[in-house]
């Protein structure tokens, strides 16, 4: 074990995602489908007989700087294994592109969840399996990085309550306490037995609900990677209320870390109820779907519909406000009416502000993350106060304090990153004849790792089938760039990385 241990992590991206393969060759082969179950039964046992080959021909290799080390290796995980599990379901489709194939592996390894093939029979139950493993180890993937190498580098949202500068501060500590493979396979060990559980006690609860069984595996696993995935058809197409309810309630895994092991980096001794992230996610979720229900009366909108109309367009905008506000993508079987409800042909922009704040610090949720927001919110209201009491004092202590101060300033420089990102795909897809509309609408969604978002944020649904060959690639590089962070990779180029 010590040995493994010691591995380059691409090697252990590599393996696993091998090992994956015979999951779905075994399903494949249980269903009778020979050419599916050949195409990754092979393709893992090549996959497998590489890898050995890469981590013998690496043994006892050392990077001179394991923090940049492993940032790279992160970003080289997102464009490498794409491309290794798109092979096997570029084989198993047969009638489909290779770029397709590897743009469907990238959007199921990002958690973004966008899909190509939108007819819900246009791929096998073992294709749509495969789709959801990809996804499901994508948002362990993002965990188990954020919690072993962003924490420690102050990156991911963790420098907005850190005090030290993003990237570089607190360097020294994090290879004094432990190397870095070290800490990755400690959290490892701690971490995936609770992603693993959670996904499984999910997975039986939604089977006890009626749920079928791939159907089930698939919410279960799209919930706790915010992939957001399902098999052909999503809840919205099989109105289960009880199988709603329970997703929600594991909607918050990817609100806060407090539920999950490892570090959590806005705990800080408080109570839940303390917790920033917590209440901030808690007032969403409470004005989002008052400001659609209640309109129906403030816009006299003509809709009708008794008491039990009411209460489903409460649970479908309650629901859906919190799946797209931790980038899941899960629409309500009762979306439909909420929508009818309010009246507002548009009330999917509210869906679409939701996904670019998106879910916690340290989670598999993508966006702006509702520490960050919350600290420019802050820092807002006090200067507000200021403008009122010149001579007042902010207070609440030295949380408080960071949270308005550098922790605003770096939250800011966040949100400026992040518009600008959005701004340069939007730009780049306009160069490709996609309108403005639609371009702003599908950059968000790959920026926010939100593929749902595209179909029901505007009032025509946008379909990424639709786009074409140079919009996919670069909606892809989108997907990359929003789930590895702006802040990461400028820490990665950094001048002060590249002295000796």
């Amino acid at each position: 074990m010590a040995r493994l241990s010691a591995l380059p992590m691409m090697i252990w991206v590599m393996g696993i995602a091998a090992l994956a393969m015979f999951a779905p060759a075994s399903h494949a082969l249980v269903r009778g489908e020979m050419e599916t179950s050949r195409a990754f039964f092979y393709c893992g046992v090549l996959l497998l007989i590489l890898t050995a080959m890469i981590a013998l021909a690496s043994h006892g290799t050392h990077a001179r700087d394991p923090a940049r080390a492993y940032l790279a290796s992160i970003v080289g995980a997102y464009l490498l294994v794409p491309v290794l599990c798109a092979v096997p379901f570029h084989w198993a489709v047969g009638n489909t592109s290779f770029q397709n194939a590897w743009f469907e592996m990238l959007s199921s390894f990002t958690t973004t969840g966008a899909t190509l093939y939108d007819a819900p029979d246009r791929l096998s139950p073992s294709l749509h399996l495969w789709r959801g493993i990809v996804g499901w180890l994508g948002g362990f993937f993002v965990i188990l990085n954020a919690v072993a190498i962003m924490a420690p580098l102050n990156l991911g949202g963790i420098e907005v309550i850190s005090g030290r500068a993003p990237g570089r501060a607190n360097l020294g500590a994090w290879i004094e306490a432990a190397e870095p493979r070290e800490r990755l396979v400690h959290h490892f060990r701690r971490l995936f037995p609770a992603y693993a559980g959670l996904t499984a006690v999910l997975w039986a609860a939604l089977l006890v609900a009626g749920q079928p069984g791939l159907h089930a595996f698939s919410f279960a696993m799209g919930t706790l990677s915010t992939s957001g995935i399902f098999p052909g058809v999503d809840l919205s197409q099989t109105p289960r209320i009880g199988a709603e309810m329970l997703i929600f309630v594991f909607f918050a895994l990817a609100i806060t870390r407090r539920l999950m092991p490892g570090y959590h980096p806005t705990m800080h001794g408080r109570n839940w109820w303390h917790n920033p992230e917590i209440r901030f996610a808690a007032l969403l979720l409470l004005t989002a779907p008052t400001a659609l229900v209640l309109r129906h009366w403030f816009g006299q909108v003509d809709y009708a519909g008794g008491v039990g109309q009411f209460i489903n367009a409460l649970w479908g905008s309650l629901f859906t406000t919190l799946s797209f506000l931790t980038t899941t993508g899960y629409v309500s079987s009762g979306w439909e009416v909420a929508r009818g409800w309010s009246g507002l042909d548009s009330s999917g922009l509210i869906l679409l502000g939701l996904a670019v704040v998106g879910g916690g610090v340290g989670t598999a949720a993508g966006g702006v993350t509702l520490l960050r927001v919350y600290a420019v919110l802050r820092h807002a209201q006090r200067e507000m106060e200021r403008i009122v009491h010149p001579s007042s004092v902010g207070g609440g202590g030295p949380f408080a304090r960071q949270i308005r101060r550098d922790g605003a300033y770096l939250a800011w420089i966040f949100l400026m990153l992040f518009g600008l990102s959005a701004t340069v795909a939007m730009l780049t897809l306009g160069l490709f004849n996609v309108p403005f509309e639609p371009a702003l609408i599908l950059a968000v969604s790959a920026l926010t790792t939100t593929g749902p978002l595209a179909t029901v944020a505007g009032e025509v649904p946008i379909l990424w089938s639709e786009q074409s060959g140079p919009a996919k690639i670069i909606l892809g590089l989108t997907m990359i760039l929003g789930r590895v962070e702006t802040l990461a990779i400028l820490a990665l180029l950094a001048p002060s990385g590249w002295r000796r």
